[in-house]
């Protein structure tokens, strides 16, 4: 199973959660009716006269109340559902606070917290995503962590203290690869769908447990009063059939919850593994949880409403439970280590951490290409489009030291730098300037009319740090700064984002770098900050969106060839990888105005319809079995437009 599938899955379990949810409600509704029905039978007798008619006595079956009961029911969930969604509207940010995280600075000098950054770096770097914040919770001494975020680019990662204090460094590989496999799987949506959806339901035992509560204080004055008692039991019948009905649906909740989460917790580890190549990593932090005495706990009062999306089980105990989110640890540890006998450590001692070495430097006869060229293969072999798609979503180990090498290159400065909210607008001011000396005073003369002062000089300061960068490193050191980035107010967005247009219209004209960098910044950063909204599906056939393929696949066939017979040929093969015929768009048509416009239609495709269009657009590149610097930075811009990320792999390549 690839990324797009997993992505479809992740999206056809959000439409089946939604209708498990009516289906509750449905029940919900009817049970409701019925507690109220009796409610009513009860308060319209009349002791005083026996023979009196009760209207809700003589059938059970009365519309007008059930409308009540329905309109009145479904507002409450709905609301408290919205509600409730709308608290999380922010994405993992919001859940990481509610769970009282607190952000890791970028700057830390805490060796363990360093640890756990370039941890997460080189995962998000080598699977191609965004780097996501770092939020440790740190009144929590069990083992546990969690991804959270309506996608990348809004995902955060959370772990507990506990992870810090007695993981090492492969064990935390282990545990956060496994979290990044709930990343790029899609499963993270989900997650805080779910959460909406049992608040809802959870609402009404809520209410009911209050109603209940208040009883207490005023039943006496209310018993006192003509026709108290009846009003008292009134409420009370409401009351303990709200808390009846709502603690069945939280149940069913429950049953829904764990089944959709169990069998992701095997996936995420064997993917974790595959990550990693490293089965003791993951094995050994699993192992380490079932002998700590708190297991994987979270003491926290919010652990039950996010449970399913924990590394282990948020409320403990290595024992199988009927309505567990996890598998047994027992299990879930075999499956990875069949020789694992079920027994756990009787002591596990918190680990030393001590500064990370220096990675080792490449050989000299081995020279790093553009990270997206390597993605695609490079040299004169033919390039197979499937192998590429393989690969994506599911990174491995030549791609996670690719992403360390990548990031030891990069000088100390610069990367500080990135990891602030100040330092990192003034790196992707330098990673924009130009090369040319004319267009580069063109830029800083815009810049300076607009930017703060310090800004300004501190982007004087970085300019030669990222001149003297290697290629491969810039988009990366892109991604480092979104953490950075996401901390501005969105009035420091809004002049950030003028400053970067006025840096790339400075000389009229934009070239590929500056488009792929702003369209990598837009499209994580807009969305969080209020200024568009989340990409929508809307296309699950190939035929409305052919005009918006065939420009892209023009644009990518002339960047890549010069001869009309070549670019012909180039788009050809991409046409045909979708089982299509067509002719290519001219030059001049080909502008990256145009391209922008097709790809953010092709953007509101559905996952597999995404994975067609990435192939057709790898086969073009392909055509003559290698990629050069500009065919890479367009597929760049393809997949960060559609969503889709690429993990880097380093290759060898020979001397000319």
């Amino acid at each position: 199973m690839d990324f797009f599938e997993h992505q479809d899955i992740a999206r056809r379990r959000t439409a089946w959660l939604i209708f498990y949810f009516i289906l509750a409600v449905v029940a919900i509704v009817v049970a409701i009716y019925f507690v109220a029905l009796i409610a009513l039978t009860f308060v319209g007798g009349d002791a005083t006269r026996p023979d009196a008619l009760n209207p809700y006595a003589e059938t059970p079956w009365h519309p007008d109340l059930f409308v009540v009961v329905a309109a009145a029911t479904i507002g409450v969930i709905l609301l408290s559902s919205l509600y409730k969604t709308s608290q999380l509207a922010s994405g993992g940010e919001a859940v990481a606070l509610m769970m009282g995280g607190r952000l890791i600075d970028r700057g830390t000098r805490d060796l363990a917290e360093r640890r756990l950054l370039n941890v997460v770096a080189e995962m998000a770097l080598a699977s191609g995503t965004p780097v996501p914040p770092v939020y440790v919770m740190d009144n929590e001494p069990s083992i546990n962590a969690f991804a959270a975020g309506h996608e990348p680019g809004d995902a955060v990662i959370g772990v507990s203290h506990g992870c810090l204090d007695y993981l090492d460094r492969d064990e935390l590989q282990g545990v956060m690869a496994h979290e990044f496999s709930h990343v790029l799987n899609g499963d993270m949506r989900l997650n805080l769908r779910l959460i909406g959806v049992l608040h809802g339901i959870l609402v009404l035992a809520i209410l009911g447990w209050y109603v209940l509560h208040s009883l207490r204080y005023s039943g006496r004055s209310s018993g006192d009063s003509k026709g108290g008692g009846a009003i008292v039991a009134v409420i009370l019948i409401v009351a303990v059939g709200l808390l009846v009905v709502g603690s069945i649906g939280l149940l069913f909740g429950k049953l829904i919850k764990s089944a959709v989460s169990r069998q992701r917790e095997y996936l995420a580890d064997a993917a974790a593994v595959q990550f990693t190549r490293l089965p003791d990593g993951i094995a050994g932090a699993l192992k380490k949880i079932g002998g700590r005495p708190e297991t994987s706990k979270i003491e926290d009062t919010h652990a039950e409403e996010i449970s399913h999306m924990f590394f282990g089980s948020a409320l403990g105990s290595r024992k199988v439970q009927l309505f567990a989110t996890h598998p047994p640890l027992a299990d879930r540890i075999r499956r990875i280590d069949a020789s694992f006998d079920g027994t756990f450590p009787k002591r596990v001692k918190p680990v030393k951490v001590k500064p990370e070495e220096p990675k080792p430097k490449p050989k000299p006869k081995e020279k790093p290409r553009s990270p997206f060229e390597a993605v695609l293969g490079g040299g004169s072999a033919p390039l197979d489009p499937g192998g590429v798609l393989g690969r994506i979503g599911l990174p491995g180990m030549e791609q996670l030291l690719y992403a360390a090498a990548i990031l030891e290159s990069m000088p100390q400065p610069l990367g500080d730098a990135a990891r602030e909210p100040y330092g990192a607008r003034a790196v992707i001011y330098a990673v924009l300037l130009d090369r040319d000396a004319g267009v580069r005073k063109k830029q800083l003369n815009a810049l300076g009319g607009r930017a703060e002062a310090p800004s300004y000089r501190e982007t004087e300061r970085l300019a030669p740090l990222i001149d003297s960068l290697a290629d491969e490193a810039r988009l990366p050191l892109v991604e480092m700064t979104m953490p950075a980035l996401k901390q501005l107010s969105a009035g420091q967005y809004a002049t950030f984002r003028e400053n970067v247009d006025a840096l790339i219209e400075a000389d009229k004209k934009i070239d590929l770098l500056e488009y792929t960098v702003r369209t990598m910044l837009l499209r994580h950063l807009d969305v969080p900050f209020g200024r568009a909204k989340p990409i929508a599906v809307r296309y699950r056939r190939l035929d409305p969106l052919m005009p918006s393929l065939i420009a892209v696949l023009s644009t990518l066939s002339h960047a890549g060839q010069q001869s009309e017979a070549d670019v012909r040929r180039a788009f050809d093969k991409g046409m045909a990888e979708i089982g299509r015929a067509g002719s290519p768009l001219a030059k001049s048509d080909c502008s990256l105005r145009n391209l922008d416009a097709a790809l953010h239609a092709l953007a509101e495709s559905a996952p597999k319809l995404k994975r067609d269009i990435l192939s057709a657009c790898i086969a073009c590149v392909a055509a003559d079995g290698k990629a050069t610097p500009r065919e890479c930075q367009l597929v760049h811009a393809v997949a960060a437009v559609l969503g889709v990320p690429l993990a880097l792999r380093k290759i060898r390549i020979r001397e000319p």
